[in-house]
């Protein structure tokens, strides 16, 4: 992500004109602008050895960055164990009537798996993006702001991916977006295109989990897919609505075994695709799940 503190003040500055109260946001009205001069990059990674374990404890002067093949020196280092800042993105449409208390129950055991000092807010969306919960570490508030999510309405994901990513951005540390969604986007002003342009360029990892009506068409799928590798997040397309509890699980468990590194990139001479190519020093095996690059404007 590229986040000076300035541009982070900007970008609040932003959120507060486009969303003022912040409790409940129009879809159609989140159009934030996501241009800023680059001066420091985040990537997000998830490391595992051979076997697939998850490997903690690696050290800063272990990992080795190059952007566009440069090689980049680390500025700033989050470890696994730093806390993290979780925005939980869950649909209430009117499609998710008969789906919504096993969702909401998995939801809140994933809230209950967070660690006492990690932080976590809850957003709902239809075609309005609601903040039912600011960030927090209080679990009993975020789980209550789960149960009184209501069914009803159409679905503007793209839109609300766009205004929570944008204010997450603002947080310091270590930061993930957790969405579930089951059904095509009908009513967002932002198309595909440019939603995949704007979450790669803040980089802020995207967990999707898609269900149902959202697994009909596989060009939903196939973006959701492209946001979650380009910010080094993960997609989940499950059949059963039986399995979002595991999934969630997994996800919670994979928060949790995250490094955040910071880097000060080259120049860039233009606003194109520039790529992030992540490796571990000494490391043949180690399997590394990163954000692959970013837009530098």
């Amino acid at each position: 992500m590229v986040k000076p503190n300035s541009i982070a003040a900007l970008f609040s500055l932003i959120g507060f004109l486009i969303a003022p109260g912040l409790s409940e946001t129009p879809a159609q009205q989140t159009t934030p602008l996501f241009k800023a001069d680059v001066r420091l990059v985040e990537v997000y990674a998830t490391v595992f050895d051979h076997d697939g374990r998850y490997m903690d404890g690696l050290k800063s002067s272990q990992f080795e960055i190059r952007d566009n093949g440069e090689l980049c020196p680390v500025k700033s280092f989050e470890p696994v164990a730093s806390e993290f800042s979780c925005a939980i993105l869950m649909d209430r449409t009117g499609s998710m009537q008969n789906a919504l208390p096993l969702v909401k129950n998995a939801i809140n055991r994933f809230i209950d798996g967070l660690r006492d000092e990690d932080w976590m807010a809850v957003y709902t969306f239809n075609l309005v993006l609601k903040k039912a919960q600011d960030f927090t570490r209080n679990k009993n508030d975020a789980k209550q702001a789960v149960l009184r999510a209501i069914a009803s309405g159409q679905t503007a994901l793209f839109d609300s991916i766009s205004h929570v990513s944008l204010e997450l951005s603002t947080r310091r540390g270590k930061k993930a977006i957790v969405a579930f969604t089951d059904g095509q986007d009908t009513s967002s002003f932002l198309n595909p295109t440019t939603i995949m342009h704007r979450a790669k360029s803040l980089g802020i990892p995207l967990y999707f989990i898609a269900q149902g009506e959202a697994l009909k068409k596989r060009t939903l799928v196939g973006t959701l897919m492209e946001i979650s590798k380009g910010t080094g997040g993960e997609t989940f397309a499950i059949d059963k609505l039986s399995q979002v509890d595991r999934v969630f699980q997994s996800i919670s468990k994979d928060l949790q075994h995250s490094y955040m590194l910071t880097y000060e990139p080259p120049v860039a001479a233009d606003s194109k695709w520039r790529t992030i190519n992540l490796s571990i020093k000494g490391v043949r095996d180690a399997r590394i799940r990163a954000r692959n690059g970013y837009y530098p404007n």
